[in-house]
């Protein structure tokens, strides 16, 4: 455990930080996962889903959550699913 209050404090930081970055994380990979679920199985409401999962991984990219090129790559690979499918 850190004795110097600014470690302290850093440790609380981080923490919440990290909380809060699982929990955004956890729902980027959700909304992708069910946009490519609904894109296989032509879903009615795939089109809902799929705008859904690119607001998110914009979101993701905005917080420095994934890399802007990473979000790039991820959108490119969900539009290119749905134009083909």
């Amino acid at each position: 455990m850190a004795n110097i209050k600014s470690a302290k404090k850093r440790i609380k930081v981080n923490q919440k930080k990290a909380a809060a970055n699982k929990s955004r994380n956890t729902a980027l990979k959700t909304a992708i996962k069910k946009a490519n679920a609904a894109i296989e199985n032509n879903s009615e409401n795939k089109d809902e889903l799929i705008k859904d999962a690119v607001k998110k991984i914009d979101q993701a990219a905005s917080k420095n959550l994934i890399h802007k090129n990473c979000a790039a790559r991820k959108k490119s690979n969900l539009a290119k699913k749905a134009n083909n499918a």
